[in-house]
């Protein structure tokens, strides 16, 4: 619990599925309550990760029904339309472009993302052991869950863009073998580094921002007025996945990572350097084509990656810079 919103929704889960209507949690309609920053609420942050996480594997000891709870669906409607704001305030909606221009404004974004903190550089070159299981526990969050908020967007499309993302998530799955599973070569990782490796463990540690990153991937997966987001967040994944994972690779391999640990890493560099095409041309530029109204969603949704993974690399690397974690001390409290 990270403050009064996630305590009242932690206290109500545990409990049979009922309707508790909104003036049961003032704190969510009251303005000032989301007078900061809405991308480094904590409290706002994880709450729209757990009611999120029941669209995926749930919890122990939360009844499944909670899903499609309506009071429930009331309450995250309100946390994602202040998070929706924040993507706003942080990232401008790109100027219109043509349909056949996507694949090209694309890689324009990404070449322009360059500015920020080099994490990844930090990574590859002096980062120590600690620092580096550090990067892991935050990427946890995300890569035990994989591909799985981008595959949503397989049924609501159609033609070239469907089977684009069909070609990308089907290396992200191991090709039918579970051995090759993304996810699985994460925790091959984690346990190299004596990390817990199982679903969610690390998620009392991260900070608000990592669980920004996912949010807006199941927000933009959950949507479907955001299939174009989507597809263009993806597209920014790929596009900038195989050079940084090279420098997670040499990061990990000097400190003494064998090659088991780091075959996550390097298989990324392997297949996301022809899936960056496919991304851009097929899948987003098919889209837009299909779709030209749609075409800045698109480059919308890069953009949303590219900025959150700018704002989790310098809350990253200012921590390390003072010497202290970048994670949260387990179970600690925020005040609100």
């Amino acid at each position: 619990m990270r403050g009064p919103i996630t305590s009242l929704l932690f206290e109500r889960l545990v409990r049979p599925p009922h309707r508790f209507g909104l003036l049961s949690l003032p704190l969510l309609s009251f303005p000032a309550r989301f007078a900061g920053p809405v991308l480094v609420d904590e409290d706002v942050q994880l709450a729209l990760f757990v009611c999120y996480e029941l669209h995926y594997r749930g919890f122990d000891g939360v009844d499944d029904r909670w899903e499609w709870n309506p009071s429930l669906l009331e309450v995250r409607e309100i946390l994602e339309a202040r998070f929706e704001e924040g993507l706003a305030r942080a990232v401008q909606y790109p100027p219109g472009s043509r349909p056949e221009q996507t694949r090209q404004a694309l890689a324009e974004l990404v070449a322009a993302a360059v500015d920020g903190p080099d994490l990844a550089g930090f990574l590859q070159r002096q980062a120590d052991l600690e620092q580096f299981r550090e990067f892991v526990a935050h990427r946890s969050i995300h890569h035990l869950r994989e591909a799985d908020p981008h595959t949503l967007a397989i049924p609501r499309l159609s033609g070239r863009p469907k089977a684009a993302l069909v070609e990308i998530q089907a290396d992200a799955y191991g090709g039918g073998r579970a051995e090759r599973m993304r996810s699985e070569l994460f925790r091959t990782t984690m346990r190299g580094l004596d990390m817990d490796d199982s679903y969610g463990a690390h998620l009392d540690r991260v900070p608000a921002i990592t669980l920004a990153v996912s949010n807006a991937m199941s927000l933009f997966g959950l949507h479907r007025r955001h299939l174009g987001a989507l597809l263009g967040h993806l597209a920014a994944v790929e596009m900038t996945s195989s050079a940084l994972n090279h420098r997670y690779s040499l990061g990990l391999r000097r400190l003494g990572g064998d090659e088991a640990a780091r075959r996550f890493y390097d298989e990324h560099v392997r297949a996301d350097a022809a899936h960056e095409q496919i991304a851009a041309g097929d899948m987003c530029g098919g889209f837009a084509t299909q779709y030209p109204s749609r075409a800045g969603d698109v480059l919308y949704g890069a953009a949303c990656a590219l900025t959150l993974d700018r704002l989790f690399a310098e809350h990253v690397m200012s921590h390390w810079r003072r010497g202290t974690s970048s994670l949260r001390e387990a179970g600690a409290a925020t005040r609100s």
